[in-house]
């Protein structure tokens, strides 16, 4: 398998979660040089919501306004 993990060369979102009863992880880090990790799955969903508004996609968006 492949290593998934978001570099600065390969900006993306990550996210894991191993069995039901574990936390999730995440890591982000985005084109424009923001990063950010998470554990659990509370802060996970934070991590997501906040890329989704403002990095990766979002820059996109922007960038055709």
């Amino acid at each position: 398998m492949a290593d998934l993990t978001p570099t600065p060369d390969r900006p993306g979102l990550h996210v894991s979660k191993p069995s039901p009863s574990a936390p999730a992880e995440a890591s982000a880090v985005c084109h424009c040089g923001a990063r950010a990790t998470a554990t659990g799955d509370d802060q996970v969903r934070a991590l997501v919501a906040g890329w989704d508004a403002h990095h990766g996609p979002a820059h996109n968006k922007k960038g055709r306004q």
